[in-house]
């Protein structure tokens, strides 16, 4: 049965979970999903020990080199959420029925969201005071997944529409604001905006991932997993024109200047510095340009993976078949890998154990960045390998498929 028949029928997987299909799993999905873990090592690694850049990347302080080495992982979120939606639908595909489906991610949200504000969070300040509460794409993935627990049990199409109206107009809420400081503005940032506040003194929580745009993104994601159920020739032409059409109204979109982004491109002394104006777009919330610009091309890469061998391979789908056990050791290897560097240097001077921003004597260059996150990543490899396969051969063991 075709995308297109599955669409006029209105039946799917989803929706008849003892349908037979073709695969168990998805090559391609998990060959992205790793790829992306290792390019989310970059800037994290750059955190720790590289040149430091704002939430909204200041070009007139930012080298090309920087900007790009930014730019590339701008792609991990939208990939991570975006798949973790698809993935929800192939569970169903293979087996589960909704209310099975509904109840682990209802589940598994909140393991997600716990773990954010627990070990996650460790990981990212080693402040056990919790004086720092960065709530970043694990805690936007775990509330995805609680809302979307619910909206499983509406038509797929339904799902996707309603994740697509969020993509697109979200931005129409930008001008929303409530008074400073009240319940409205907490509840507000939570679901809208990315800043800081303070519920106790000398404790701050910055939300950077808002819920909106991505509980969006993974409704999205969920109905991309119809698209699965095609046969692969015609699955991968959809994931292409899929693709170049995102890709195309980003840069319509952009172009416009007039809606999809709070701050307009504008046109500079150079074509270098133009262009990366016009790439600038506002990651924390996500703007329409910004899923518009990371999406497009991540489904044009989803399509050419299908079906393809490709050098490293197996290991891109180790660290995608790992991925929250990966994301989890990845931070605390860095981080303690940096602090220990950091006072072997500087001694006491720089040594902090918290992720509070760097001084610039600690920071070092883009190759000492690029070439520390090749160790880590190495380092993570066995592990992770380790942990894909004791998934794959204990299916017995249900708690694993929460990690």
């Amino acid at each position: 049965m075709t995308s297109l028949s599955l669409e006029v029928d209105g039946a799917s997987a989803a929706e008849n979970p003892t349908k037979p299909v073709e695969k168990a799993r998805n090559d391609a999905v998990d060959v992205l999903r790793g790829l992306v873990m290792i390019l989310m090592a970059i800037d994290h690694v750059r955190d720790f020990v590289g040149p430091q850049v704002d939430f909204r990347i200041d070009l007139t302080k930012t080298s090309a080199a920087l900007f790009f080495t930014r730019w590339i992982t701008h792609f991990c979120a939208p990939v991570f959420v975006l798949l973790a939606g698809t993935s929800a639908y192939l569970q169903a595909a293979r087996g589960k029925s909704r209310s099975e489906l509904s109840w682990f991610l209802l589940t598994r949200g909140a393991w997600l969201v716990l773990l954010e504000i627990t070990v996650i969070r460790i990981g990212w300040t080693f402040d056990l005071g919790y004086h720092v509460t960065p709530l970043q794409v694990i805690w936007a993935i775990g509330w995805s997944m609680i809302a979307l627990a619910g909206l499983v049990h509406l038509p797929v199409r339904v799902v996707a529409a309603i994740g697509v109206a969020m993509i697109a107009g979200h931005n129409l809420l930008d001008g929303v604001s409530f008074a400073k400081g009240s319940a409205l503005d907490v509840v507000w940032s939570i679901l809208h905006t990315s800043k800081p506040f303070e519920p106790l003194p000398g404790h701050y929580v910055f939300i950077a991932y808002p819920l909106v745009p991505w509980i969006g993104v993974m409704a999205a994601g969920y109905g991309l997993g119809a698209l699965f159920e095609a046969a692969p020739g015609e699955r991968r032409a959809w994931l292409y024109k899929l693709g170049a059409a995102l890709t195309l109204s980003f840069v319509v979109v952009r172009g416009l200047n007039v809606y999809g982004d709070p701050l307009p491109w504008t046109s500079q002394g150079s074509a270098l510095a133009t262009t990366l104006s016009f790439l600038n777009c506002r990651k924390y919330p996500p703007s329409l340009s910004y899923l518009l610009m990371t999406l497009g091309p991540a489904l044009v890469a989803l399509g050419a993976l299908e079906g393809r061998e490709l050098p490293g391979k197996r290991i891109l789908l180790v660290f995608g078949r790992a991925p929250l056990f990966y994301y989890i050791l990845h931070l605390f290897l860095a981080h303690a890998s940096a602090a220990i560097l950091h006072y072997a240097i500087h001694g006491d001077e720089v040594f902090t154990w918290q992720h509070m921003g760097l001084p610039a004597k600690a920071q070092h260059g883009l190759p000492f960045v690029y070439g520390t996150t090749l160790v880590v990543v190495a380092a993570l490899y066995p592990l992770c390998r380790w942990f894909a396969e004791l998934k794959r051969r204990r299916r017995d063991l249900a708690f694993l498929s929460y990690l």
